[in-house]
């Protein structure tokens, strides 16, 4: 594949992704203009609307400024008239984020991962630009460069791990190798340990943040379960129509990964707050008056100290993925056991620990933020000890899966004449 055909398919890639998440957003607005307000209203607000609802989901904080009018018509204070709103509906970011890893690593496959990458960052900045140009509003600013430059992180960071990654297991004939090349010296088809190295890290990694996810997912699934009469209730209490209630489903359904990442940050034992002075955590729940919003019904109004026994679910995917290291060094020639290998597998160890404590630390970030004034401006979860606390119990496991004693087949007895 050339360059020029790589360089087309990125672009259009990055053309995709943007307007399907706009369209996504501007669908279920344009139904509830024309049922909900029987098409009187005028269609045009529709699109700045859409527009950030689609920037904040790429973690651009909205500045809402309220009218007086509407100030005296809802009988809020002066003092809330002004605040920002940064907490992002996932869903729209990782739609972007998935559809650019396929992208890079399609590039990577032609052997032209650079151009790729490179190209879809350019026309998404590019298209950032275009609706941060059509989609002025008062009532919810944003900052330009904000508006044009975090779209296009989402875009080009995972669009460039997915190249990495792709290149690094089938080569890319450029940087990619010649890196391997020189971890793996002078002959590079006769391997190395530390190239095992990478890869059983990767591995373990990717296991690790996976099964985290997955623990949050569970959370969420199993509050749905056991609050969804408290969310039901919330949904009656909001007076909305057959429409209104579906636009409100959508908008929170944005939300679930953002929800789940919470989740997990319940089960490895920091929590979550949903207000400034708030914590929703296995050592105790601390809520103040929490906004009427349904998806806010899963939040447990209690703790039990036996919550804390989902940290154990934490240390069995470290325990996991450590394993799955263990078994990847082993495919790739490295002793299970035996002190040749272990500094190989401590180096796996500290690899999988920091990158599982980075990642976490990236998900908090990306499922915190401010939904409204005052003491709404601090929801979800510290990074910090989201992170400390994840590397931690990975750690536990992935050392116990890492340094246990290596299983060992007795050969086989032979036959007696």
């Amino acid at each position: 594949m050339n360059r020029l055909l790589v360089l087309l398919l990125s672009a259009v890639d990055a053309l995709i992704a943007a307007a399907v998440g706009v369209a996504v957003v501007l669908a279920p607005l344009t139904v509830f203009w024309v049922v909900g307000l029987g098409g009187t209203a005028d269609w045009g607000a529709l699109w700045p609307a859409a527009v950030r609802i689609w920037q904040l989901g790429h973690f651009v904080p909205l500045h809402v400024v309220l009218g007086d009018e509407y100030l005296v018509a809802a009988g809020i204070p002066a003092q809330a008239a002004t605040f920002v709103v940064s907490l992002a509906p996932l869903a729209l970011a990782t739609f972007t984020a998935v559809f650019a890893a396929r992208s890079g690593i399609r590039a990577a496959r032609s052997g032209s991962w650079p151009v790729g990458v490179a190209a879809g960052s350019g026309v998404t900045l590019l298209l950032a630009a275009a609706l941060w140009a059509t989609s002025r509003t008062p009532v919810a600013a944003v900052y330009g460069w904000q508006a044009l430059l975090l779209p296009t992180l989402v875009f080009a960071v995972p669009a460039l791990l997915g190249a990495l990654v792709e290149a690094w297991r089938g080569g890319d004939d450029g940087l990619v190798d010649a890196v391997r090349d020189r971890i793996d010296g002078a002959d590079p088809r006769r391997g190395h340990p530390w190239v095992a190295a990478v890869a059983a890290s990767a591995r373990g990694t990717g296991i690790a943040v996976t099964g985290l996810v997955a623990v949050g997912a569970l959370l969420v699934a199993v509050a749905a379960i056991a609050r969804g009469g408290q969310v039901v209730s919330l949904f009656e209490a909001a007076h909305v129509d057959a429409v209104g209630g579906g636009v409100l489903a959508l908008g929170q359904l944005a939300y679930l990964p953002t929800l789940i990442v919470w989740g997990a940050a319940f089960a490895a034992g920091p929590g979550f707050a949903v207000g400034a002075g708030t914590a929703v955590s296995p050592a105790g729940t601390t809520l103040g008056v929490v906004p009427g919003l349904p998806v806010l019904g899963l939040v447990p109004e209690g703790s039990t100290p036996w919550l804390f026994a989902l940290v154990l679910l934490v240390v069995g995917i470290g325990f996991v993925a450590g394993a799955a290291a263990r078994a990847r060094l082993a495919a790739d020639g490295v002793a299970a056991s035996g002190s040749d290998s272990a500094p190989v597998r401590l180096a796996v160890l500290v690899a999988v620990v920091v990158l599982a404590a980075a990642a976490a630390a990236l998900l908090a970030a990306c499922a915190s933020g401010a939904i409204g004034p005052g003491r709404l401006d601090e929801v979800g979860p510290a990074a910090g000890p989201f992170a400390f606390t994840v590397g931690v119990e990975v750690a536990v496991g992935a050392a116990i899966a890492l340094f246990s004693p290596a299983r060992t087949r007795e050969p086989a007895a032979a036959p007696v004449d």
